[in-house]
């Protein structure tokens, strides 16, 4: 290869880790996919039949449809975090309470195994919180907007006791939130 040969574009694979990798980042997916994960063992484990040799062990109780029920809500509940962030919260909630409730109704909760990965799964969703770089954006883009106010704002003339700024609102409300200098009956003016 020679300096002059032209770069290839990334392949389809690359592009498509990429896609993934941006998906992913957009929304609770290691709790999404530890709540799946915790319903697979509660919902198989009543149903399944272990053999050893030629000895055949049945784990099948009389509980074996509210495993299957509680593994399928699981399930679902795991999707749904992926799926559908505005209901994380929700999600994460009745996760960890069905990971509870299958210690009782399913083999100790699919051997330990399902209970513990349920949790886990319900924890991450409940603490998941979106990353919003437009709202850090914005709050610094105010911040530098408030600091070049105060820099570029005039001086007040020596017989005017209070100045304004060219929106008409007093410097000393320049800073303050709009519901703070919101019109009290005296024209909008803060009284100290």
């Amino acid at each position: 290869m020679s300096a002059e040969t032209p770069v290839q574009s990334a392949g389809y694979f690359t592009h498509a880790r990429l896609r993934f990798r941006a998906w992913r980042g957009a929304r609770p997916f290691w709790a999404g996919l530890f709540t799946l994960l915790g319903g697979v063992p509660i919902a198989y484990f009543p149903y399944a039949t272990l053999k050893l040799g030629t000895m055949s062990v049945a784990m099948a109780t009389t509980a074996g449809a509210g495993s299957l029920i509680i593994g399928v809500l699981l399930v679902t509940l795991g999707l749904t975090m992926w799926f559908q962030q505005a209901t994380r919260i929700f999600a994460g909630v009745a996760a960890i309470v069905l990971a509870l409730v299958s210690l009782v109704v399913s083999n100790i909760g699919g051997f330990i195994v399902g209970f513990l990965l349920a949790m886990l799964g319900g924890a991450l969703s409940v603490s998941w919180m979106p990353s919003d770089a437009s709202a850090g954006g914005t709050k610094a883009k105010r911040s530098r907007k408030h600091a070049g106010d105060a820099k570029e704002a005039p001086a007040p003339a020596e017989g005017d006791a209070g100045g304004t700024t060219d929106a008409g609102t007093p410097e000393s409300d320049q800073h303050l939130p709009e519901s703070a200098s919101a019109d009290n009956g005296n024209g909008g003016y803060r009284a100290d």
